[in-house]
Parts: structure tokens; C-alpha cells; sequence
């Protein structure tokens, strides 16, 4: 046999996702290169990987255990190179963080320094809603987790890096009469959710009760990309972190809505299980995140005290 780490990766890939699709986009590669190799890497076998059916891919028993296999081989090739780089006083390794969906506008920042530093460090950042990133954390997946929320049910230290500020806001396109009342807003106007498990929408939903305000519609959005650009369009109003609609406010897409109680106040912070041993890459992030966050906020993030 003689098959590469290449065409190991780019099968352990298409195992992932299922797809030869969806595994050339993550690769960053071309669909016709992906079923190139793997059809090089199945010559390889008398047994098939894989089979369609109806158009759609399925691995079978046998792909699946040379998957398992794939990873192995693919683990300690990495691990001769950190070992390589370990030699030469580099740290060297793997950093694992799950950020809530929000956070993806405020972890990059933290990383990048630390990252452009320590280039033998492989990063993996999963970003998804609340309810996966502290299933993440508890299940010893990741040595991190960026939250808004910390967690109450788990023994986690913390640290706290960037206020969240979450604010109503809507389209200049929807324009209130004059002298209107802004509740009138919740009466008469769709209002949008993130879906259930997301801690903007908890901190939303929250808020509306406390509030008693009334609520004419719900809609609901599993991304907070796509609940901004539906707000900026006029389909509705919604309470959203200010962080990730920057440049919509800066360009005049959306605006805030002044209301009293808001905005919500949260802060992002930085959580790991007190009962995990970190790495020292880990030891080596915490650190510099302890060192360096003043000047990263001061840097990147001055303009969030303006609102």
C-alpha cells in the first residue's frame, strides 16, 4: 500500500462530514480533488469505503474502521511534530476552545497575538450556542469556553474578559410615529429570538417577562448573522449584543432604540473546569490572556464604551 497523510486526512474528512462536498469545503479544496483522492485512496482497498445510494454517500463498516485507523496514524504524525518543535523551545501542540455563536466576534482578538507568537500551537474553535459550548466543556472536549452566562451546575474557575452589551434594536427603514410609545414596538412589530439554548435569547426572554411587555410575534433564528441582516431589512425588532453589529450601526443600517432597563449588561468570560489539569499550552493562553486583555480591549474595543 502506499497512501499519504494527504489522502489520510482527506478521508478521515470525508468520514466527518459525510459528504465529499462538505469535506473539500472545510479542506479548502476543490470537489473533483477530494474524489480524486479518495478514489486513489480506495484503489489502495479490495474492500469498499464507501457506497451511494440515492445520490447521497455512506461509509461502511469497513471505511469506518480505516477511519479510526486514519486518525491514529494522523495523531502521532502531528505529535512528531510538536515533539520537533518541543526540542526547539517552542511550544508546540493542540488548543481547543468552544465559544458561544456571539463570541465569535470577541475570541479572535484574544488568540491572535498569542497565536502569531507560538506558531507550533494548532487551534481548533468550535462556535456554536451556549447549551453546546458548556456540553463541550463538561465532556473534557475543550480546555476553554468564552460564555456570557457562566454556568451555576458546574465547579469552573473563571475569567472575566469584555462587557456584553445587549440593545433594542431595528431598522431606520421602521419608523415610529411621532410621540409613539416604544412599547408599541413589542405590540406591533415581529420581535426575533435566537433558538432556545442561546444566551441571548435566555437574556431576552428574561427581560420581556420582567418588563411585562406584551409580544405580537416570535420569529426564530439559529444565526445571529441572519437575525441582523433580517432586523436590518424590516422584518422586526430584536435585543441584541452591540458587539456584533459594529459596522451595521456604524453605516447606518440599524439603530438603537432607547429603552428603559436596557441595555442588558453581561460579560464575556473566559471558563475551564476546575478539575482538568491544563496543558501547558493551556497554562501558556491563561497566562497571556491574565497579561495582555487591558491592552486587547483598550486596543480592539475602545469603541464599545461609547454606547
Amino acid at each position: 500500500m502506499d497512501y499519504t497523510l494527504h489522502q489520510l486526512k482527506i478521508f478521515v474528512t470525508i468520514v466527518e462530514n459525510q459528504s465529499v462536498t462538505k469535506a473539500a469545503e472545510e479542506l479548502y479544496l476543490t470537489q473533483p480533488a477530494v474524489s480524486i483522492q479518495l478514489k486513489k485512496f480506495q484503489n489502495q482497498f479490495p474492500i469498499p469505503l464507501t457506497e451511494v445510494v440515492g445520490r447521497k454517500l455512506y461509509i461502511t463498516d469497513f471505511g469506518h474502521e480505516i477511519a479510526r485507523t486514519a486518525e491514529k496514524i494522523l495523531t502521532e504524525a502531528e505529535t512528531i511534530n510538536y515533539k520537533t518543535l518541543a526540542y526547539k523551545n517552542q511550544l508546540a501542540g493542540k488548543l481547543k476552545i468552544s465559544v458561544a455563536s456571539t463570541g465569535k466576534y470577541v475570541m479572535p482578538y484574544f488568540l491572535s497575538d498569542f497565536m502569531n507568537k507560538h506558531r507550533g500551537i494548532d487551534l481548533t474553535m468550535d462556535v456554536t450556542n451556549k447549551t453546546y459550548v458548556v456540553e463541550s466543556l463538561e465532556n473534557n472536549e475543550v480546555d476553554f469556553s468564552l460564555v456570557s452566562v457562566i454556568p451555576d451546575d458546574l465547579n469552573i474557575y473563571s475569567e472575566q474578559l469584555l462587557e456584553n452589551k445587549l440593545y433594542l434594536i431595528g431598522s431606520p427603514k421602521l419608523k415610529l410615529k411621532k410621540n409613539t410609545p416604544v412599547t408599541k414596538i413589542f405590540e406591533e412589530y415581529p420581535l426575533m429570538y435566537r433558538e432556545k439554548g442561546s444566551a441571548t435569547r435566555s437574556s431576552m426572554e428574561t427581560f420581556i417577562k420582567e418588563s411585562k411587555l406584551p409580544t405580537y410575534k416570535k420569529m426564530e433564528f439559529t444565526s445571529n448573522e441572519a437575525m441582523k441582516q433580517s432586523v436590518i431589512a424590516g422584518l422586526g425588532y430584536s435585543i441584541m449584543p452591540i458587539i456584533g453589529i459594529k459596522t451595521a450601526l456604524r453605516d447606518g443600517e440599524l439603530e438603537i432604540i432607547p429603552f428603559k432597563g436596557l441595555p442588558i449588561i453581561t460579560h464575556w468570560n473566559l471558563i475551564w473546569l476546575k478539575s482538568k489539569k491544563l496543558s501547558p499550552i493551556a497554562s501558556a493562553f491563561l497566562e497571556f490572556i491574565r497579561e495582555e486583555k487591558d491592552r486587547i480591549i483598550q486596543e480592539y474595543f475602545d469603541w464599545h464604551d461609547k454606547y
